[in-house]
């Protein structure tokens, strides 16, 4: 039996971390805090509506089909677009806010979270696993 599991081309999901990346150094470079509102936008949006218009504007330049690209969960990358989206929340938030220490260590973990994922290492997908292995386990453990 052959189950259908909904993914993302990876150049997609690439394209999303650099842009999240991007985005926070921008801002720490020039001190302009709303440029954290469009990546944070675009990934509200991939969470609400399965549309995040940064994938859908990347996918246009994809020279192969989306099939032919190593594939990543989809849930999966909501997962991780929840953590970044709360980061992101935090950090745009706290720097308005003034609240600069919180601003930063917001903005330095999803820096370094989406960083770490183009290097190949998912920190979101590490946790989730760890959670799922947590869930499992205890639900055996009240069998």
């Amino acid at each position: 039996m052959e189950e259908n599991v909904r993914s993302i081309p990876r150049p997609l999901v690439r394209l999303n971390q650099w842009f999240i990346f991007l985005s926070v150094v921008l801002t720490w470079v020039t001190g302009f805090h709303w440029i954290l509102a469009i990546p944070l936008l675009a990934g509200l949006m991939g969470l609400l509506f399965s549309f995040n218009p940064l994938m859908r504007i990347g996918k246009v330049f994809l020279r192969k089909a989306p099939s032919e690209y190593v594939p990543e969960e989809w849930d999966q990358q909501q997962f991780n677009q929840t953590i970044a989206v709360i980061c992101l929340g935090g950090g745009l938030i706290s720097f308005y806010a003034g609240w600069t220490i919180a601003a930063y260590v917001f903005t330095i973990m999803v820096a370094a979270a989406s960083f770490v994922a183009i290097l190949g290492f998912c920190i979101g997908c590490f946790i989730r696993f760890q959670w799922k292995r947590y869930m499992y386990k205890r639900s055996i453990g009240r069998a």
